[in-house]
């Protein structure tokens, strides 16, 4: 029951800073392109790369499975699950699974723009629907 206050605590802290840095990069460089959602992305990956690698088994940091699922899955979470998504990549390559590892990549690409493509039609779909 504690592991999930704190994975709720680590997601809303990243949520926020999500919402925060995103926005202040948008208003930087303005939302033509979706810089603030990109830098999230980079610097999430980034951050959950770092820690995995610091306070993993053979890291220099040694810290209780709670911290590393409050920062890992909390706080990278809530910041952007695209971090997961990127570790879980270079874990199968470093795993020497490429083959897996290209498949999520192209995978999860196309499928979530697949996804997000077919919500939007619907949604659009039932917008423009009469009645009620």
């Amino acid at each position: 029951m504690v592991t999930y206050l704190w994975i709720a605590l680590g997601g809303a802290l990243g949520s926020v800073a999500r919402y925060g840095a995103s926005s202040l990069i948008a208003q930087w460089f303005g939302e033509t392109f979706p810089f603030g959602t990109l830098a999230v992305n980079i610097t999430g990956s980034l951050v959950i790369g770092f820690f995995a690698a610091l306070t993993g088994p053979d890291g220099r940091l040694l810290v209780g499975p709670d911290a590393r699922t409050f920062v890992m899955v909390g706080i990278c979470g809530g910041y952007t699950t695209f971090s997961s998504f990127s570790l879980q990549t270079l874990n199968l390559v470093r795993d020497g699974e490429l083959a897996l590892a290209g498949a999520n990549i192209i995978g999860s690409v196309v499928a979530c723009l697949f996804a997000v493509w077919l919500g939007y039609v619907a949604a659009t779909a039932l917008n423009q629907a009469r009645g009620g």
